[in-house]
């Protein structure tokens, strides 16, 4: 049966689908044509797909990633759905992939391994979730990663290494989660980071915010973000804006080692490690053979027989021999 002669606005090309925000693309993928429907050659079973490489995979109750994908996907959709854990290789298949949304989707579990293949992903949006914790390396093979949101999840910390060295990464999203401080390192290893999303965690004033606090004031935020951006002294019930501290503000807590520092500590540390160890080393067997040889003495001096007593008396110191002596002439002429 031939369609209506009506026919219904053909979907943006491909550059304007990966330029576009996320909303932009749910509604392309709406009123996507009836050309790109489920069952195409690159297109997953379940998803619907439109020509430039975008499935649409959102609000379909998936409880996992659907199998099928294809390299010439550039954008997947899979927010709003159940998919609770995302296992090593999720993504097989897929490397071809710039544009991840697993927003709204209970994730409360994320394997190391899981976006392994994804080397020209740039954007992943990970929010509305459950997520806690992120093993390091997780985004390790993100190399192309441009933008990253863990809004609206329940991250208590974010170690470095969970985030690795992504050396394009523009806009990080941390809003709305348990964190109290940054750990030392984690902004350093993020050289391109100019957009910075904090509001909404239970910042706590103190020295650990002091890597923080310096970012804020290279990059300055927006007015209306900066004033919402506020941390807790501990035991207290005052807030204070993290952009109102300076660096003298800190000038009573301990300086990190610097590079240097560190390259001196890591060099010299097992080094005088090895040398303490030899010192103890030769020490040890010093004691061990003077014991051995007071050992030995001990035992010799044991089995030593002991010298019989002398029956006769000692001889005249004098050289004269006693007149009782048979040898004496005095005593062999009164004899006589």
């Amino acid at each position: 049966m031939r369609s209506p002669s009506w026919s219904r606005p053909r979907p943006p090309p491909l550059l304007l689908l990966l330029l576009s925000p996320w909303p932009v693309w749910a509604q392309v993928s709406a009123t996507a044509s009836p050309s790109g429907s489920a069952g195409a050659p690159d297109c997953p079973e379940v998803c619907t797909c439109v020509p430039g490489g975008l499935a649409s995979c959102s609000a379909l109750s998936l409880s996992a990633v659907p199998a099928g994908l294809s390299l010439r996907l550039r954008a997947l959709l899979l927010d709003h759905n159940r998919v609770h854990a995302l296992p090593p290789g999720a993504f097989a298949g897929a490397g071809g992939l710039q544009r991840l949304d697993l927003r709204e989707n209970g994730l409360h579990s994320v394997h190391v391994r899981a976006f392994w293949g994804l080397g020209a992903l740039q954007l992943l949006d990970l929010s509305a979730n459950q997520l806690e914790a992120l093993a390091p390396g997780t985004f390790a093979p993100l190399r192309a990663l441009r933008n990253l949101s863990l809004a609206g999840n329940r991250l208590v910390s974010l170690e470095p290494a969970a985030l690795g060295a992504l050396p394009l990464l523009r806009s990080l999203s941390l809003q709305d989660n348990e964190l109290t401080a940054l750990a030392p390192g984690l902004l350093g290893r993020l050289p391109a980071l100019d957009a910075l999303h904090l509001r909404g965690n239970p910042w706590a004033c103190g020295c650990a915010l002091r890597p923080l606090c310096a970012w804020l004031r290279r990059h300055p935020l927006p007015a209306s973000e900066a004033e919402t951006l506020l941390c807790v002294w501990p035991g207290r019930q005052t807030l204070s804006p993290l952009t109102a501290f300076s660096d003298a503000a800190f000038s009573h807590c301990a300086q990190p080692l610097a590079l240097r520092d560190l390259a001196v500590v890591y060099a010299l540390g097992p080094a005088s490690f090895l040398v303490s160890l030899a010192a103890c080393l030769v020490l040890g067997s010093g004691l061990t053979s003077c014991r051995a040889r007071r050992r030995r003495r001990c035992r010799t001096a044991a089995l030593r027989p002991l010298r019989p007593p002398d029956l006769n008396p000692d001889p005249d110191p004098h050289g004269s021999a006693s007149p009782a002596d048979p040898g004496n002439p005095a005593a062999a002429a009164a004899e006589a």
